[in-house]
């Protein structure tokens, strides 16, 4: 079986208040912060993909169910690896700035963005990563505009993507598997950015 993506929007501050060590554990008791025996309803408040934890506290932190992956993380990477692959016969007024954007959500950036600036502990194992992804506030801004001026130019990308990843296994089957998996990263950006939280990926 391949590794999953779960997801998360957090406030990085309220986060931040518990030990370093003890902060993927607390994600992950958010993932399934209900009783199986409870009513809750994981359906429920889901339309815009978000899953909210139940309870009368103010919630500091929220799930994403992406619609296109049923949850594994290697859409993400094919995604990522298909915009390696056509990247070079973009113009470069897109190229640019879906750089900006999918660098750290789909592309790797390098272990410091993956460790949210020191937010979790850093990675022992390479192979092996606790945190697939850490988005600090700080960054999504700069991201969520890059989102806006390429979600307009999206169509340019189908040439290339025929050329370069058509067909080819570990990349998007279609087009327009691809353009839907990014434009949920796009939603994504703007939902956590203009909450002025982060992003936290676990696999």
């Amino acid at each position: 079986m391949g590794m999953d993506l779960t997801l998360f929007m957090v406030d990085w501050g309220r986060l931040g208040t518990a030990p370093v060590e003890d902060r993927i554990g607390l994600l992950e008791d958010m993932a399934w912060p209900w009783a199986p025996e409870g009513s809750y309803d994981p359906g429920r408040a889901r339309a815009d993909g978000w899953l909210w934890p139940p309870g009368p506290e103010p919630a500091w932190c929220a799930g994403y169910s992406f619609f296109t992956t049923n949850g594994a993380h290697a859409p993400h990477v094919h995604a990522g690896s298909a915009w390696a692959d056509m990247r070079s016969l973009v113009d470069a007024s897109v190229r640019e700035p879906m750089d900006t954007f999918l660098d750290g959500l789909v592309r790797d950036a390098g272990p410091a963005f993956a460790a949210g600036g020191g937010l979790f502990p850093p990675a022992v194992d390479p192979w092996h990563r606790r945190v697939l992804l850490a988005c600090p506030p700080e960054v999504l801004p700069g991201k969520a505009r890059a989102w806006e001026r390429v979600e307009p130019r999206l169509e340019e990308l189908r040439e290339p993507f025929a050329a370069e990843c058509e067909g080819w296994a570990g990349r998007p089957e279609t087009f327009e598997g691809f353009t839907a998996l990014v434009r949920e990263w796009g939603a994504v950006t703007m939902t956590a950015a203009g909450r002025g939280w982060g992003l936290v990926g676990l696999p």
